[in-house]
């Protein structure tokens, strides 16, 4: 999606998020300042009165009430019409109700939204004061991911044109509801500025337990975010239960029913699980298992995680893990990894590595060199995944420049560094049209311990400095690439396992991931100060 301000124009949007994020928990973002008339009630007709009081027949009328400001959310919402009345308040009494025909679309959201706000759930087409409704619209009726909540006469309805949209509204209200008691009266029109928005998890170095993913799918759907990457083979370990391969297993890991638990959820939140088996490098866990299948150089030198790709049983190997867990993982997309293979790290890999250079020779010709068979692996992986439909990725140090093998042009390049051996600039990937997803290690990359010059990524920092045009270092590519980069995500590497405990990692990425969220949700700079951003983003933290 183009990051442009045409459909949710600047002057539409908050105006004064800035001065409203200090409103204090008790007091409703929709109500009168200090001096004016008393609150209304929640909706007209409530019966929350005091015991013998009558309730009172006829609500006052919107005239008596200040302008609505914008619900007050992370990430903040694009456009928001103000009106004068009450808002909305959860009461007894207070349903979420789906139409019986989105029944199947939008119970699962219709549900969660209940339980968060302590309503009851009802499955009708008759909504009445105080209801929340959750509505599908027609397929193709908006933006992808979009939503509109309309707060009036005492009742809220969330519509979108896909289930994620209606998704994003209710978790729209229930920020505004924690965060002020109440959503503003007024209509929300919001969607997303990229369509990738996540976190990339090291599970291979360091071991998560489920329940702490399960939690950071939790916080991320609170955020909007849709994408968690699951990297969990490396070097170091290999962290899930395989069939196929039970040898290459590493203890603890996750078994493929606790995977499926994860995924499930994920699906309910609406976030894609991205898993990613790096090769041909990075296969260390793999190896210790199949040492027959080591890299070694023209000295008889093993290198460290890469697989001799010259011989066809390590193709054969990745393939069947490959094969095995594509049903495993339902959402959309793919990883192939394909970063830092050590065979073309050094100065001369023809002289180095010659069975690979005879290899890249035999099958692509003459004037094919070593980094062309590598390429021709990537492509041969990719082949393997492309017909179960899911997106294919790799990092961007895994595509090469004038060899004779080009890396099929449907593979996303995964920008994380410039820095890496053979690595190029970002605007060599946008040239040649390919699409960009931003993890650059300047600003996104969380490394456990700080080693190889790495600094904890800091949310101001995310919040004041970083676009997602900014791929590579501090410098943001021109605005015409805007549409062929995809997203971003915070990526959290284990490279010192034992410098953090995974509550510590918990709470260093908490910031750094809702500013991100920020800046993949809206493209223009932020309304509010850091300032006011992290205390709304304090305030609205799940306990």
């Amino acid at each position: 999606m183009r990051q442009t301000t045409g459909k949710f124009g600047r002057g539409r949007t908050i105006a004064t998020a800035a001065a409203a994020a200090l409103v204090t928990l008790a007091v409703p973002a929709c109500s009168a300042s200090s001096g004016t008339a008393p609150a209304a009630p929640a909706s007209p007709g409530a019966a929350a009165t005091t015991a013998g009081a009558a309730p009172d027949p006829t609500p006052p009328p919107a005239s008596s009430y200040p302008m609505s400001t914008a619900p007050l959310t992370v990430p903040a919402v694009r456009e928001h019409e103000p009106a004068r009345g009450p808002g909305w308040k959860p009461a007894t009494g207070s349903r979420v109700v789906v139409a019986p025909a989105d029944r199947a679309a939008l119970a699962d959201e219709g549900k969660l939204l209940a339980e968060e706000l302590k309503l009851g759930y009802a499955e009708s087409d008759e909504v009445k004061a105080g209801d929340v409704e959750l509505d599908l619209g027609a397929k193709g009726s908006g933006a992808a991911e979009s939503y509109t909540l309309t707060v009036r006469d005492g009742r809220v309805r969330i519509s979108g044109p896909d289930e994620a949209g209606v998704f994003y509204g209710t978790r729209t209200l229930k920020q505004a509801v924690r965060g002020a008691g109440s959503a503003p009266e007024g209509t929300v029109k919001d969607a997303p500025a990229k369509p990738q928005r996540g976190l990339n998890l090291d599970i291979a170095r360091k071991y998560f337990a489920p329940e702490w993913i399960e939690d950071r799918l939790r916080e991320m759907a609170d955020l909007k975010l849709n994408q968690l990457g699951l990297h969990f083979s490396d070097d170091q370990a290999f962290r899930i239960q395989s069939d196929s391969h039970p040898e290459i297993v590493s203890t603890p890991h996750l078994t493929k029913a606790e995977v499926r638990r994860i995924t499930a959820l994920a699906a309910r939140l609406h976030i894609a699980v991205v898993p990613e088996i790096d090769s041909p490098g990075h296969l260390g866990a793999v190896l210790r298992a199949h040492p027959n299948l080591q890299l070694r150089d023209a000295q008889g030198k093993a290198v460290k995680g890469a697989v001799d790709i010259s011989d066809p049983a390590s193709a054969e190997l990745v393939d069947e893990l490959l094969r095995e867990y594509i049903p495993l993982f339902p959402a959309g997309a793919w990883h192939l990894g394909a970063d830092e293979y050590q065979a073309l790290v050094v100065r001369d890999p023809q002289a180095s590595f010659p069975q690979l250079a005879a290899a890249a020779r035999q099958r692509y010709g003459p004037a094919a060199r070593v980094q062309d068979l590598a390429t021709g692996w990537l492509n041969d992986r990719a082949a393997v995944v492309r017909p179960s439909g899911k997106a294919l990725k790799a990092w961007n140090d895994g595509f090469f420049r004038g060899g004779v093998v080009a890396a099929a042009p449907d593979i996303q390049a995964e920008y994380w560094t410039g820095k890496e051996i053979g690595a190029r600039p970002p605007l060599e990937y946008l040239d040649a049209g390919r699409k960009v997803v931003n993890l650059n290690d300047e600003y996104l990359y969380y490394v456990l311990g700080q080693p190889n010059e790495f600094t904890y990524p800091t949310g101001r920092r995310i919040y004041e400095q970083w676009t997602p045009r900014v791929l590579r270092g501090t410098t943001a590519v021109p605005a015409r690439y805007d549409p062929q980069i995809l997203g971003a995500r915070l990526a959290i590497w284990a490279d010192l396992a034992g410098a953090q405990t995974p509550a510590q990692v918990a709470a260093g990425i908490r910031l750094p991931l809702a500013a991100l969220s920020q800046k993949v949700w809206d493209a223009r700079p932020p309304q509010q100060p850091w300032t006011g951003f992290q205390a709304l983003a304090d305030r609205l933290r799940t306990p």
